[in-house]
């Protein structure tokens, strides 16, 4: 008789002895696999072949199987997709950052031929490298090598200026530049024009300035007060600059000419010829057919040229490519390149290997899952289903399981952006419009499916059927060894984040608690950028004391936290006339000590009582043993031909970079030469209340200037920032592999609880206890931790060890940090891993063995 294949299949199953539970499997991937297979008609023609499936029915096929798939198995879904996910947005922020810092400055249309001249030589065996430029460098580069060179761009250091129109009047950020810099930099004009500074009186605004001081009114032809001395007209107003430029905080452009004329020490540097005042900056644009090498090597020996004495530094002009401004920033003491480079790269690597972990955890998971898909593959072979089919099948899956991680991947990276933007100081947004961003997430979308599913496409692919379906297939005994190494792999990369992350904080905590030399507490600081802050200090220093807000006030050249002055020359009984000495130069009034609270070892401080302090000097300790100087109280020094007389030797005062040594230092008395007011609050007062009345004084005497102040000690911890931002994001990096990693484990642990579990109820009737169990199943995975952790010690050991000598004043890399990660890692595994086997462990015996 005619039969239907249907039929004849069931009995065929039968004939392999499948039970129950198992033929409801087989018979629903029959019915999927029916409308491809031949079947007997009862009436019409013998045979009848129904129509050959195209490729997209099979897609569509495939793509309903891998979806039922993921339904029936929520969990184990959800680790993979979720990890998944989690890895390839930690490797997207990443990836933003880092296109964020490739494509710095990126925003100038002349950025390949702009350059910053620089100058690198070596002082006492240590290499300096700066942007210090004196004066007559410009007007040298622009007349002798005008072939070279479009535009040659002078420029002062951005700085704080005060803006005020009417009643409005801010602080805001900005550069005396030369006329053709507007045009070098191409500025986005909104209104004016960019030969607007070629008038010596003028100024072109941000279009944030101008909104601040005009609203919606257009300024081009208004006049501004600037520094409440200047009146400057408006002539454009540009686009601001960019988050991601060199020139993000230049609010304002002001005429070079204007410099010049309106600070004498700048006009009689320009007039003298000063080759050895090294305060500006010089910007410039290449000639279309200039090489910066080849002009570089032109330039390299005008120092020495102009100033012979110099020689024995070696100093070399040099030019910056904007497009190494910001990665490349130099060359660090030992002469090698230094920069934000190594963070880019470092950041990079982590979100490799982030990615890495989540990938891994898609293919431990994925072939763990596949050995138990072993009975499908031979039921699918057995209906006829070819082998190419069967691995079209398994890429399928994998592939669609990678997609939708990227998906879900948006979608977390949409919502962590703006907290990312705010710990890594940036303005990221998700590149939706850019085609390079999708094709690299779909062809990494599709090359992570292609090798998650490599394992079942090509190894499960390749079963006989008979030996499957006949039970007689078993699993190598080296089937395991792959998920394994991927694990060891895991955790020696989680290992290795956390021991980083530990040493970054604790090299920023070993900085944090070194001894600044003064009290910061309570300190504040007021820059000197009005002339009636100058004239009237005095009487305003009288007032501010009477109010009781204020327990002591001075000026000085320089703020508590920065060391803006170099200077040579100075000459001292027993120096070595071969000896090219430098110090940090600070100018101070003779309340400075009592303000920021020196602590003297020798000698004494200023004071009015003694006229001839009017000569004096102060040194700091490292100045002492600079100079080589046994008993200093009282000797003389000599600077400028001027005979100075030391009074007293006070405690190094961390002025520059905490993670570096303190810089030889002295103080002298000098009442002209000040750029900011240091102001002691009352620590009886709430700080509130002294700031009311220290700003209702200083808007008396300063009424053209807002009262804008800085407490020191956020100016000071701002010096750690960089170090914060990179181990802040390193945590959080760390964290997340670590999740990924315990993601992993736990699906292993749940396969093979799951896998074992007839081994468990067997043991049970046998008499192993709950401990007995939890121990058997965790003791594999606490193997593997203890491997990776000794892979990841000193992996960690010598990358971090090479990363601490970047600072010459840094911590120790202590074996405690070694000892609690390697023992917080056993601990995570262990609680990951025991959810599983304690679950597992107290299953009840006879569900277990039931279940075949």
């Amino acid at each position: 008789m005619e039969g239907d294949l249907h039929e004849l299949f069931c009995q065929r199953v039968e004939l392999v002895g499948l039970r129950q539970a198992q033929w409801r499997y087989v018979r629903d991937v029959f019915s999927l696999m029916r409308p491809f297979i031949i079947k007997r008609q009862p009436n019409g023609p013998a045979y009848r072949e129904y129509p050959h499936p195209n490729h997209t029915d099979m897609l569509q096929n495939y793509l309903k199987i891998a979806w039922r798939g993921l339904i029936k198995h929520k969990a184990y879904s959800f680790i993979n997709i979720g990890g998944l996910a989690v890895g390839m947005a930690v490797a997207m922020l990443i990836g933003l950052w880092m296109y964020d810092e490739l494509t710095y400055n990126r925003y100038f249309q002349n950025y390949n031929r702009i350059a910053k001249v620089m100058q690198r030589g070596t002082a006492e065996g240590i290499v300096f490298n700066g942007g210090y430029m004196p004066l007559p460098l410009g007007n040298e580069l622009r007349t002798a090598y005008a072939g070279d060179f479009k535009h040659v761009v002078m420029s002062s250091w951005t700085g704080e200026h005060i803006l005020a129109y009417g009643n409005e009047k801010f602080t805001k950020t900005g550069n005396y530049l030369s006329p053709e810099a507007p045009e070098m930099l191409t500025l986005k004009m909104l209104s004016g024009t960019r030969a607007g500074l070629h008038d010596p009186a003028s100024i072109l605004l941000s279009q944030s300035v101008a909104q601040a001081l005009f609203g919606t009114t257009d300024p081009v032809g208004k006049i501004v007060k600037l520094d409440n001395k200047l009146n400057v007209k408006v002539t454009g107003v540009y686009e601001d600059f960019p988050v991601n430029t060199e020139f993000r905080d230049m609010k304002f452009m002001a005429p070079w000419a204007l410099y010049v004329s309106s600070e004498e020490w700048v006009k009689r540097a320009q007039d003298n010829a000063e080759w050895n005042n090294n305060s500006w900056q010089i910007l410039a644009q290449l000639a279309p057919n200039a090489d910066f090498d080849a002009v570089s090597a032109k330039i390299k020996d005008l120092r020495v040229k102009h100033v012979p004495e110099t020689a024995y530094m070696k100093p070399e002009f040099y030019l910056q490519p904007m497009s190494r401004w910001h990665l490349y920033t130099g060359w660090d003491k030992a002469g090698n390149v230094d920069g934000r480079i190594q963070y880019v790269w470092l950041f990079g690597i982590i979100g490799v290997f982030v990615l890495l972990l989540a990938c891994i955890n898609f293919m431990n998971l994925s072939t763990a899952r596949s050995e138990k898909r072993a009975k499908e593959v031979g039921i699918r072979k057995s209906v006829g289903s070819v082998r190419s089919q069967l691995i079209g099948q398994f890429f399928s899956e994998s592939i669609l399981v990678a997609g939708l991680a990227f998906i879900i991947s948006l979608l977390l990276v949409a919502i962590a952006l703006p907290f990312f933007n705010e710990v890594a100081d940036k303005q990221l947004d998700i590149l939706w419009t850019n085609p390079v961003f999708w094709l690299s997430g779909l062809v990494f979308s599709l090359l992570t499916g292609l090798i998650a599913g490599s394992y079942p496409a090509l190894y499960l692919s390749s079963f006989q059927a008979v030996k499957v379906l006949k039970g007689t297939f078993r699993v190598g005994r080296l089937a395991s060894l792959p998920r394994q190494v991927l694990v060891v792999v895991q955790f020696a990369v989680s290992v290795t984040l956390i021991i980083g992350t530990l040493i970054v904080f604790r090299q920023i905590q070993h900085a944090k608690n070194r001894p600044i030399g003064y009290d910061r507490n309570g300190l504040i600081t007021v820059a000197m950028n009005t002339p009636e802050l100058y004239q009237q200090y005095n009487v305003l220093r009288g007032e501010l004391l009477q109010t009781g807000a204020v327990v002591e006030m001075s000026t000085s050249s320089a703020p508590a936290t920065n060391l803006n002055s170099n200077n040579g020359g100075f000459d001292w009984e027993g120096k070595d006339p071969n000896f090219k000495d430098s110090f940090g130069t600070i100018a101070v009034t003779h309340d400075f000590g009592k303000t920021v609270g020196w602590q003297f070892v020798e000698g004494r401080d200023f004071s009015r009582a003694f006229a001839t302090d009017s000569s004096g000097m102060v040194l700091n300790q490292t100045a002492v043993k600079y100079m080589g100087l046994k008993d200093p109280v009282g000797k003389i020094v000599t600077w400028r031909g001027r005979p100075f007389r030391v009074v007293g030797v006070v405690k190094d005062m961390v002025m520059k970079s905490p993670f570096e040594p303190t810089y030889q230092t002295v103080f002298m008395l000098d009442y002209g030469w000040a750029n900011v007011i240091n102001i002691k609050l009352n620590p009886t007062l709430s700080a509130s209340e002294s700031l009311a009345k220290i700003k209702a004084i200083f808007n008396r005497f300063n009424p053209g200037s807002p009262f804008d102040y800085k407490f020191t000690d956020q100016e000071y911890a701002l010096k750690f920032a960089a170090e914060e931002r990179i181990g802040t994001l390193a945590s959080g990096f760390a964290i997340l592999a670590v999740f990924i990693s315990c993601l992993g484990l736990f699906g292993l642990a749940s396969f093979v609880a799951e896998q074992r579990t007839k081994e468990i109820g067997i043991r049970k009737v046998l008499g192993a206890t709950v401990f007995n169990l939890w121990q058997m199943l965790s003791k594999d995975f606490v193997v593997l931790v203890f491997i990776a952790f000794g892979i990841a010690t000193p992996v960690a050991w010598y990358l971090l060890s090479g990363w601490l000598q970047k600072y010459e004043y840094h911590t120790e890399i202590s074996w405690w940090i070694f000892a609690v990660t390697g023992a917080g890692a056993l601990l995570i595994t262990v609680l990951t891993v025991s959810f599983q086997s304690i679950k597992a462990a107290l299953m009840n015996p006879v569900k277990s063995l039931r279940s075949e």
